[in-house]
């Protein structure tokens, strides 16, 4: 490729260029029509706006018509004295529906232990899920280094389905190497690359094994899709080996600045473990041997069904 510029994208497909200016104007404009509606909901005029959240009533009419660059800390103050959480007023997608945010409200005031439940129900109700082929279908989480691909490899070998890995789908699809991917799309284009590959391989395989990336976990959608589509194994390992382990796949980033590299892992590690522990299924591989890790899921995976 001799000019990035021309690489077709395989996210949008074909689309009309938009400006930046243009973008951003659509953007601000969204913003001031949140922040007009949601002040007319309330019964709010813009002067007693201003009063309860020390934006002046200039500047609110700016903002409202769609011309204000605000300041996070100023839009803040506004979703406040509107007593909205500010990530309504930010989030760029269309409004949702009422039922929705009651719901939504509702979830949100749950203890931890009956949000899991609340979510077991809803995805057994509503989410179309067929126990017995999740079964079928069983997808390896957890941080680079951890063994998921040799465990993987092995797990689809003794169980005679496919080995699947899907940061190579990634490449496949963008034709261009996985670390390229970043240059040319950014995190947000990645992410929604990747979820097009999950999709792609639950629509052409009923069963399989897929060793997932290590940030998977992050994008909720993409991760709930998983979860409700195959059945979950949490492949962890110690920080040690999972450096040790990226060292011995030719990676030596993390041996420039060793000690940081090890912190910057237990942090991540530590902000992931609430995600990767919603697996169906935990694995050590640096307590486990590979085989004794593949007897434990094959185990888990062949046990009878609970009703």
């Amino acid at each position: 490729m001799d000019n990035d510029s021309h690489v077709p994208s395989p996210l949008t497909g074909n689309h009309t260029d938009t400006t930046p200016t243009a973008v951003d104007g659509a953007f601000l404009k969204k913003l001031g029509d949140k922040v007009r509606e949601a002040r007319a909901s309330r019964g709010m005029t813009r002067r007693v706006l201003a009063r309860d959240s020390g934006v002046s009533e200039r500047y609110l009419a700016q903002l409202e018509a769609g011309q204000g660059n605000i300041s996070i800390l100023l839009l803040r103050d506004i979703a406040r004295a509107l007593d909205l959480r500010l990530e309504s007023l930010v989030l760029d997608s269309p409004e949702p529906s009422v039922d929705l945010v009651h719901t939504i409200e509702f979830l949100r005031q749950l203890p931890a232990t009956d949000l899991l439940k609340a979510r077991e129900m809803l995805m057994h109700h509503f989410g179309g899920v067929d126990r017995e082929k999740r079964r079928n279908r069983i997808a390896l989480i957890g941080m680079r280094g951890a063994g998921k691909s040799t465990l993987g490899a092995k797990l689809a070998e003794q169980l005679g389905v496919p080995f699947l890995e899907l940061n190579r789908s990634i490449e496949q699809t963008a034709c261009v190497t996985f670390g390229a991917i970043f240059d040319l799309y950014g995190q947000s284009g990645f992410r929604r690359l990747e979820r097009r590959c999950l999709d792609q391989i639950l629509a052409h395989h009923s069963s399989f094994v897929l060793a997932t990336g290590g940030g998977l976990v992050s994008e909720p959608a993409t991760f709930e899709r998983l979860l409700g589509a195959c059945y979950t194994v949490w492949v962890r390992a110690t920080p040690a080996d999972h450096m040790q382990r990226v060292v011995a796949q030719g990676d030596m980033r993390p041996m420039e600045d060793s000690r940081e590299a090890m912190d910057d892992l237990e942090r991540i590690l530590e902000a992931r473990e609430p995600l990767y522990s919603r697996a169906d299924l935990e694995v050590n591989t640096s307590a486990n041997g590979v085989d004794a890790c593949v007897e434990m899921i094959v185990r888990a995976v062949s046990a009878p069904q609970p009703t």
